[in-house]
Formats: structure tokens, sequence, C-alpha cells
């Protein structure tokens, strides 16, 4: 079981190797999750520990594709991941974010029967993952990652968003868009934000309507057209992609209507307890927060569509214990 003290973590396959490219205290608010994009967990490492010239770069922890964690730096200091990035309109996420990298190759490209990264290593077929990146671009192969990876990910995901009371687990891809691709179509972000922050494992996460009337649009800027009537206040949504001020939404009810609305006026819808459940506050969560401790399911090659972050058929493990007031015209 993985454990902190002193911002440092703890336990089974725990290891610190401090690298020299950090900055100042960090107070953080988010997790952003990242692939190497290297060759394996030791020359990730190392490269992430090399003080350079220029193109300095570091994270908090490396995990393994066996599941070992190289922590880089206590949790309070801030890293260099995030690089140029925003997110609901702050910028310079490495001031606000705990950076985790995951051991994977990332995007591959095919050469005969083969699937190379950009380094030259050739993976075989059953660690290849075809897929769309949510944000453009069709079907491309990219390295899968492994089960007990993805096991340990959620782990410390669930551990630190009790710690640290942290408000969202994000993409690099999703807060330096266009830039970066990482965690990639590979890896369930969707599934691991949703139990990570306590939404629940097997349902979408619900999000409300929080304006008296919200528009529903063609595209992700109040430029778009307005998809049908606007929304009242208390529809529920899911969501099915995250941008930096806008989201793509479906809306709940089998009414089939899909479109974009502003972020500023929905809001995660309060899960439902069963009766007799006691909701901790997230500073009394940082003991059970991390019981997840199965091994994950097959990794099975899947595409998906574009817009859903559902890019494979990955199962987590399953868990040991049981904004602004709109005005009256339609909002976004």
């Amino acid at each position: 079981m993985l454990k902190l003290k002193d911002h440092r973590l703890t336990g089974t396959g725990v290891s610190q190797q401090p690298t020299p490219n950090t900055g100042g205290a960090l107070r953080p608010r988010f997790l952003i999750l990242h692939y190497t994009a290297g060759r394996d967990l030791e020359s990730s490492v190392r490269s992430l520990n090399t003080r350079k010239p220029q193109g300095n770069a570091s994270a908090h922890v490396v995990i393994g594709r066996d599941g070992r964690i190289v922590q880089l730096a206590p949790f309070s200091v801030q890293t260099w991941h995030a690089g140029v990035s925003q997110w609901n309109g702050i910028n310079g996420l490495n001031a606000h974010a705990i950076g985790i990298e995951l051991d994977n190759a990332g995007r591959l490209h095919q050469e005969g029967d083969r699937f190379v990264a950009w380094f030259g290593k050739a993976y075989p077929p059953r660690e290849v993952v075809q897929a769309a990146h949510p944000h453009g671009g069709g079907p491309q192969p990219w390295h899968a990652y492994s089960e007990v990876q993805i096991a340990r990910t959620l782990e410390l995901c669930e551990l630190l968003v009790a710690q640290y009371g942290l408000q969202d687990v994000l993409g690099h891809e999703d807060v330096a868009r266009g830039r970066k691709t990482d965690p990639g179509p590979a890896f369930p972000l969707t599934a691991v934000r949703a139990r990570a922050l306590g939404r629940g494992m097997d349902a979408d996460p619900r999000w409300v309507v929080t304006a008296s009337r919200l528009n529903i649009r063609s595209g992700p800027a109040a430029s778009f057209d307005t998809l049908g009537p606007a929304l009242p206040k208390g529809t529920e949504l899911i969501r099915l992609e995250a941008q930096d001020r806008w989201s793509h939404v479906e809306v709940v009810g089998g009414t089939d209507r899909e479109g974009w609305v502003s972020n500023d006026f929905i809001a995660p819808a309060p899960r439902p307890r069963s009766a007799g459940e006691t909701v901790l506050p997230r500073s009394q969560r940082s003991t059970s927060a991390a019981r997840a401790r199965s091994r994950a399911a097959p990794v099975q090659p899947a595409k998906r569509p574009v817009s859903r972050r559902k890019a494979t058929s990955i199962q987590l493990p399953p868990k040991s214990a049981t904004r602004r007031t709109a005005s009256k015209s339609a909002a976004g």
C-alpha cells in the first residue's frame, strides 16, 4: 500500500531519485498525467534528473510498466512537466499541478507489420492500441499501457486526490491542447479520473447545468450556432470531452442531444449515497483512498469514436471500500 510522509511516497516498489530540475513551493490543485515517450523507466528517469543547458524537464513521479514508482521530487515542490499550459483560465500549470509520467513510448508508426517508436524500437501487435485521439486525427497505433501500471496509477491518483484535496485529474493533452497528445487514447483517463475523484466506477460521471438556461452549441465557442432550445437548470449531462473553457456533452434522458456548453455554467452532479454510507472530508480519506490494489483486466487493442475518451476496454480494479450566477437570458 502506498503512503505519504513529508510529501514523499513510501511503500513496496517505491524509490527516491531526486531531480535538480525543480522550482518554488507547490500547493497542488490538479494532477496531470503524461507518457514519457521514452525507451524504458531507467532512461526516462535519467533524462528527467539531468540538468541541461536548456530544455530541462522533470516530474514528481515516474511509474514503470512493472508498477515500480520512482519519485523525483516531493509533492510540495514545483516540477517542470506541463510547459506552456492552461486550464479553466489558469496559465502555467507547473505552479498548480503534480506531474506523473508513465513509462510508455506514446504514438507509434507502422512499418509493414512492425510498430515502431520515434527512437527506433519496434513493439509487437499485442502491445499496440489502434485508436483515434479525441483531439483529432484518424486511428493511429499507440503503445499500450500495462495492466499493473494502470492499477498502480489509479492507486497513486486516489491517494494524492485524497491527501491534497485535488480538484481534477487531467492529461497533458487537456492543458496543452494542440501541442501535446499524452497520455493518449490508450490510457483510460476518464475512468481513472472518475474513480480518483470519487464519482463512481461504472457509470460515466454526471454533470448538471447551474445556469437558469444554458445554450448548447455546435462547437466550443460562443460564435457557433445553438442546437435547439436552451437547457434548463438542473439538466443532467455526460461529459464526453473537456477543453479549457468548453465541454462536449450529451444530454441525459434519451434525447440524443449532443453539443458544446460553457464550463462556467456546469458542475459535477452530487454522487448518490447508499443508505448508511458516510462520506469523509478529503482530509480524512488518505488512509482509505489507495486501497484499489487488484490487477486490471487485460488491455485489448480497440478503436473509439473521436469525441469520446473510451479508447480501451480496460476494467479498473474494484474498490475495496464500500459558479457563476446565471442571468435570465440563456448562458453560454
